[in-house]
């Protein structure tokens, strides 16, 4: 995706899927964009997406806390504030897996707390 480029459609439909499947509006629509580059800004990001500038902090610290996303600083002349490069430390596919661990140990636990309501109901 060359910088400037929003989202489109085929990319809002993978945005789709993954809020389907638990993840956050920001962090789906960054997750996307962040696939469709190498490297990229927030700012690059904010424009890609239509996300706010919060949104966009919100989603990256979140991706940072995960170690799916890491963070390189770039120099840049005078005053103001620092600008990072965002790059996925993980493919998308490797994301997909731990998001499946993820819903199935929440499936396991949804089904061990039926089982003792059940056996609190006899």
């Amino acid at each position: 995706m060359p910088k400037g480029t929003k989202l489109v459609a085929k990319d809002y439909a993978l945005v789709d899927l993954l809020i389907e499947a638990g993840v956050p509006k920001n962090i789906a629509k960054t997750l996307v964009c962040l696939t469709k580059r190498e490297e990229t800004t927030s700012v690059e990001i904010e424009k890609a997406t239509g996300l706010r500038q919060p949104e966009v902090s919100i989603a990256m610290q979140d991706l940072r806390r995960r170690k799916w996303v890491k963070k390189r600083d770039i120099k840049k002349e005078g005053k103001g504030r620092p600008v990072h490069a965002y790059q996925l430390s993980l493919s998308l596919g490797e994301i997909v897996n731990v998001l499946e661990k993820d819903a199935q140990a929440k499936i396991a636990k949804i089904e061990q707390n039926i089982r003792h309501i059940r056996r609190h109901m006899k």
